[in-house]
């Protein structure tokens, strides 16, 4: 995973939580860099599973429950930093179906050794998207936390189904009025 995934998770929790408490959770995730990430490094998803474990353990918080509100919160960075992924899209189905076909493409661009998870994305007419999340990593909640972001930026819209597949991807059903 790309470091940037990290950097933001941390800064996250000291906003959300405290600064105490993202040491807390690096202390007992026994990382192999203390919590040394850059955002251009590369990292094992592991570590994220372990920070976000400790962060689950401390706060009592369902760890899927966790990793939608971070995926929601990074929507929001990712938004920021990188405003023109938004921008050439015609709203919000248009912007969630080109996650593969031209987002993903120019984040390898960029980073040329990310590890992505894979969309695919079938309207089903044009008010609906079914968009399927799949990776060996198994982050469906951290997907459904972007699509809410997504969500909450386009103001439009709604995530009305979810479905999990037996080879650990995820279905998302959103649509929209418009």
């Amino acid at each position: 995973m790309k470091g940037l995934i990290f950097t933001e998770f941390l800064t996250m929790v000291e906003k959300k939580f405290s600064m105490d408490l993202v040491d807390e959770i690096i202390e007992m995730s026994e990382l192999p860099n203390q919590g040394a990430y850059t955002a251009v490094g590369t990292y094992s998803h592991h570590e994220m599973n372990a920070l976000v474990s400790a962060l689950s353990k401390k706060t009592g918080i369902e760890l899927n429950s966790l990793l939608v509100v971070f995926g929601e919160y990074l929507f929001q960075t990712l938004a920021k930093s990188y405003p023109h992924f938004i921008n050439e899209s015609k709203g919000l189905l248009d912007f969630l179906g080109s996650i593969e076909s031209y987002i993903h493409i120019e984040v390898k661009k960029l980073y040329p050794d990310a590890e992505l998870p894979k969309f695919s994305s079938h309207y089903t007419d044009d008010k609906t998207l079914e968009l399927t999340y799949q990776s060996e990593r198994h982050y469906g909640a951290l997907a459904e936390g972007l699509i809410n972001g997504a969500i909450l930026h386009f103001n439009t819209g709604n995530l009305t189904g979810k479905e999990k597949l037996p080879d650990g991807g995820v279905k998302f059903i959103i649509s929209t009025n418009g």
